[in-house]
């Protein structure tokens, strides 16, 4: 499998392609939004507590930024194991029964916040996370798979230690953080990261990325960052 260019059939891109080029679109302006955003610790968790109406949803974020903190001098292979760890302990669920919404791009905060999100919500806060604690977003990718035990796209966080490593995956499912090469129950499909994105050429790229038919979801995700959104669940973990 090749982890640094991301891989397609020919059946696959046939039915998705519009699928992709949208999500490409929209995840690469995403995290290009939280690489750049500023954190105010005490009005963020003032919100947070506002919001869930639970301590517990407050420590869960303190710890977070207390996680930050404490790893800033930290080696990069402690960072990633101890981010993994740490949301990893949250619950995994699907947008539709969290959320009511087929597709759900929670911010971090509210990831953490509910205490639970599917695995993009996991991916994205491991990023982020990543990234603040200075780990260089060329080593990081976010990785779209095929989970192949169950059958549906996964996302996992990649970490390339040199351009052509193999790289370590960061991933819900499977705690242990892996060379890739070993995790043989993943397909992938394609990568991006806040910079760049990773994807066989095909014809027409251009046109249908301009077509976007989710990008209703990065404005929506955008908003919520620049605001500071905290949403509420249909269901709690607290």
């Amino acid at each position: 499998m090749d982890w640094l260019k991301g891989v397609f059939t020919s059946r696959f891109v046939g039915g998705n392609t519009p699928f992709l080029y949208a999500s490409l679109l929209i995840s690469s302006m995403v995290f290009s939004a939280l690489a750049s955003s500023q954190i105010n610790e005490a009005a963020l968790l003032k919100k947070v507590f506002s919001v869930y109406q639970s301590e517990r949803a407050v420590k869960r974020v303190k710890a977070w930024r207390t996680l930050v903190d404490e790893q800033q001098s930290s080696s990069e292979q402690q960072k990633l194991a101890e981010v993994n760890a740490f949301f990893n302990q949250l619950h995994f669920v699907d947008d539709i029964k969290l959320w009511g919404k087929v597709d759900y791009w929670a911010t971090p905060v509210e990831f953490l916040g509910v205490a639970g999100g599917d695995c993009e919500d996991f991916s994205i806060a491991k990023y982020f996370t990543l990234t603040e604690l200075g780990v260089a977003e060329e080593k990081l990718r976010l990785v779209y798979v095929k989970a192949l035990s169950l059958n549906q796209f996964h996302m996992v966080v990649a970490y390339y230690p040199e351009p052509a490593a193999m790289p370590l995956i960061l991933d819900n499912l499977d705690a242990d953080i892996k060379p890739a090469n070993q995790r043989k129950d993943l397909a992938p499909v394609y990568s991006f990261n806040g910079k760049n994105l990773w994807l066989m050429k095909e014809k027409g790229r251009g046109q249908l990325a301009g077509k976007a038919s989710r990008l209703k979801s990065w404005n929506e995700l955008r908003g919520g960052l620049k605001n500071n959104r905290m949403n509420l669940p249909l269901v709690s973990f607290d």
